[in-house]
């Protein structure tokens, strides 16, 4: 099989908990950077979460040139 469509649900689910996290609240949030209203605002939580989701998909999209560009 190849590592297309598996790549292709992880970074499905990564998309959904990076989503899920944002939107949510947690323990650890970290101060507001950035407010939009009393109730909304990017913290600093925000910013490390898009930026693991970042580095998971980019990692995935090597996989997936490596993988292509391999002989089978």
């Amino acid at each position: 099989m190849p590592r297309s469509l598996p790549a292709a649900v992880v970074a499905a689910i990564l998309s959904l908990f990076a989503v899920l996290l944002l939107t949510g609240h947690y323990v650890s949030e970290g101060p507001v950077l950035l407010e939009f209203g009393d109730e909304h605002g990017v913290h600093l939580g925000d910013v490390l979460v898009v930026l693991a989701w970042a580095a998971a998909i980019l990692c995935e999209v090597r996989m997936l040139r490596t993988e292509r560009r391999s002989p089978r």
